[in-house]
């Protein structure tokens, strides 16, 4: 089991985006302390992430990654509008931590959503984590899907401890909060992504994009 472990010895805010196609219980997370520094530092990881120089707990140091994943499902004709869930999958090509190499999400099926938050040791606060998804997904015709249709469960390989991306469902035409990185803390978790499928909808391609933000105090 991988267990949660104890520490090692201004406002910021970084974003990442996720894309959207569609076609007409309990769980827990990994958490790890990081050792409190200057100056103040927060990565973002959702689906694909950058380091260089080995993982993050033997020095590795985060960088940018400008791809965007993508989220999608083919729904059967015989079942739009039923009412039956339907599974998405990402495009996403691994799963693995980059806090310690470990295979923590089961790509394709999970999308990997972490990061961390490192400040001086007085300082107050935790990171935020927020979403910014649009009204509607929406095909070349203009027919729309509310994003409030896709929703997701969290967990992850052989995690442990309180869940800090928790299972939920998009809002859509506003932002809303995922979760929360506690200062000194690298967290993480794993997501898997539905389809409520209780609209009957056009044919077609729907797309859209969501945006997520790390923000710290």
């Amino acid at each position: 089991m991988r267990s949660t472990l104890g520490g090692l010895g201004a406002t910021a805010a970084v974003c990442t985006s996720l894309a959207f196609l569609a076609g007409a219980p309990s769980a827990r997370a990994f958490t790890v302390g990081i050792s409190a520094k200057n100056p103040k530092a927060i990565y973002l990881q959702v689906g694909v992430g950058a380091i260089t120089g080995g993982n993050y707990n033997s020095g590795g140091t985060p960088g940018n990654n400008t791809t965007v994943n993508i989220v999608s499902v083919a729904v059967p004709a015989a079942q739009v509008g039923r009412g039956t869930p339907q599974a998405m999958t990402t495009n996403a090509a691994t799963g693995t931590s980059y806090w310690d190499g470990y295979l923590f999400c089961n790509a394709p099926a999970q999308l990997y959503v972490g990061g961390f938050y490192r400040n001086s040791a007085n300082t107050p606060g935790a990171a935020t984590l927020t979403a910014t998804a649009p009204l509607n997904l929406v095909n070349a015709t203009g027919d729309t899907i509310p994003f409030t249709q896709i929703g997701w469960t969290s967990s992850g390989n052989g995690d442990s401890g309180a869940q800090p991306f928790p299972a939920g469902t998009f809002v859509g035409g506003t932002s809303q909060t995922i979760g929360s990185i506690n200062k000194n803390q690298w967290a993480e978790s794993c997501h898997t992504f539905s389809y409520a499928n209780s609209n009957v909808v056009a044919a077609g391609t729907f797309t859209g994009r969501v945006t997520y933000t790390l923000s710290t105090p």
